[in-house]
């Protein structure tokens, strides 16, 4: 499992979620590590349909997207994996959104080597 998380912090014109290029990043990243071809499972967030990702996914002879239908948690092994990060930060206090980012990502790496979940 490999992540990146981005951490808003409410600055005037800043985006709150991944942009193409920050999906184009984590991607390219992703096959320098692997050295692999990669097979990208996506659900249909509209950033995931774009002009802009259908042009990067085309640039890239290594990528394969498979769409998931409109509505399936089921298939979509993200919802699982959020969750048990989700359930493990109930009652939490946190000092800001800095510990709150190094939780979620101790929380993810406990996960990186479970991969019986």
């Amino acid at each position: 499992m490999l992540y990146r998380i981005k951490v808003h912090r409410s600055r005037k014109g800043e985006r709150r979620s991944f942009a193409a290029t920050d999906y184009a990043a984590l991607l390219d990243a992703a096959h320098q590590y692997l050295k692999a071809l990669i097979v990208l499972i996506w659900d249909n967030l509209n950033v995931h349909r774009s002009a802009g990702m259908r042009d990067l996914v085309a640039g890239r002879d290594w990528l394969h997207v498979v769409q998931l239908p409109a509505y399936s948690p089921d298939l979509n092994p993200t919802e699982a994996m959020w969750s048990h990060v989700k359930r493990g930060l109930g009652n939490l206090a946190v000092n800001g959104v800095d510990h709150l980012a190094a939780i979620v990502r101790n929380r993810l790496k406990r996960i990186q080597y479970r991969p019986d979940l």
